[in-house]
């Protein structure tokens, strides 16, 4: 599975492409869509729309994690930050990509086995699980890289169960459609009624 991780944001959006399957990642390539803090919002938005139809068209990524948006103090990171999510849920979706959002502290479990380690120690445990010289730079590079290796080990694992829920309910509908079906006897007092040819 090849997955591009979306840690998303006006200024910098992260951009981290991971290939592997559970237990097992390689470290792809990692960048950042930048935006100029003084240009207008829907500008800075288109911006990272192209940045990202541009890494979608060249990568060719099976699926799409994003990083799910939460409450923080300061309002306007808050609204940013789900603008650009919401920019990186439309790039997947106008390509047939299956996308996942994930916590921060899902991914940072799913990393570190913590999900309150810090941004250092995500960052080492990238490096070490990607056997990397260095961490992905900028930050926002490495927590889409991180997003993506957390989608590569739980999202493989979620769609392989998810296929044999599937493979096992079309069974049971198939087995349920060859049994030949028995006539229900009438309930007590019922009269049965036969028209006469």
């Amino acid at each position: 599975m090849l997955v591009l991780g979306v840690d998303p944001g006006l200024t910098r959006c992260g951009l981290g492409v991971v290939r592997g399957t559970p237990g097992r990642a390689e470290f792809v390539e990692a960048g950042v869509v930048r935006t100029p803090a003084g240009l207008d919002t829907a500008q800075r938005l288109l911006r990272i729309e192209t940045g990202l139809e541009e890494w979608v068209k060249r990568v060719r990524p099976d699926a799409v994690a994003v990083e799910r948006v939460f409450a923080q103090h300061n309002l306007m990171t808050v609204i940013g930050t789900a603008q650009a999510a919401g920019v990186a849920l439309l790039v997947a979706a106008r390509h047939g990509l299956p996308v996942a959002t994930h916590t921060p502290s899902e991914v940072k479990a799913a990393i570190t086995g913590s999900g309150r380690a810090d941004k250092a120690q995500v960052g080492l445990m990238v490096r070490r699980i990607l056997r990397l010289a260095e961490t992905p730079k900028p930050a926002d590079a490495a927590d889409a890289v991180a997003l993506a290796i957390c989608h590569v080990w739980r999202g493989s694992a979620d769609a392989r169960l998810a296929e044999r829920l599937e493979v096992e309910r079309r069974r049971q509908t198939a087995a349920t459609a060859a049994t030949p079906r028995r006539a229900q006897p009438l309930p007590v007092g019922a009269v049965s009624v036969r028209r006469a040819a």
